[in-house]
């Protein structure tokens, strides 16, 4: 049985560097949109179609996830899933996919998110995008952290 695996948590965390490691240890395959979108427009964190071109990678990444666990590989999602809707939401399509699915949550402390935003800012990358801090304080208050119950499931 095939096991989706869902990266929860804000950007540096370390959720990608988690999801590379599990890519070997678990024989999986990793979609990481963010990559996706670096590769096909660049750093385009401050244009208008960001956000619809994130939500329309992230739809084309399920579809070839959901195939990917048809035949019974393993796939990581790195989505962040900040929402608890959103995590059940894809574990029940794994579930009526015939696998199963785990959530890994990385819970770093607010002061150490903020500490490595900004060495990620000072140093210019084609692997991530320019974050404000602003935005990363707004999105700290938004996130619904797994409970214990919720990381423990495995289904």
């Amino acid at each position: 049985m095939a096991t989706l695996y869902l990266m929860v948590g804000l950007p540096c965390s370390g959720k990608t560097t988690l999801a590379k490691k599990l890519e070997h240890e678990r024989s999986a395959l990793r979609l990481t949109p963010d990559e996706w979108q670096i590769g096909l427009f660049g750093q385009d964190a401050k244009e208008p179609e960001h956000d619809a071109r994130h939500s329309f990678i992230e739809a084309m990444l399920w579809n070839i996830a959901s195939r990917a666990l048809e035949l019974e590989t393993n796939v990581i999602l790195d989505f962040g899933f900040w929402a608890r809707e959103e995590r059940e939401d894809y574990r029940l399509r794994a579930k009526r996919l015939g696998a199963s699915s785990e959530v890994h949550f990385l819970d770093v402390p607010k002061e150490e998110l903020l500490r490595r935003l900004a060495i990620r800012n000072s140093q210019p990358s084609q692997e991530s995008f320019h974050i404000s801090e602003e935005s990363m304080k707004s999105w700290i208050e938004f996130l619904q952290k797994p409970a214990p119950e919720e990381l423990e499931r495995r289904e």
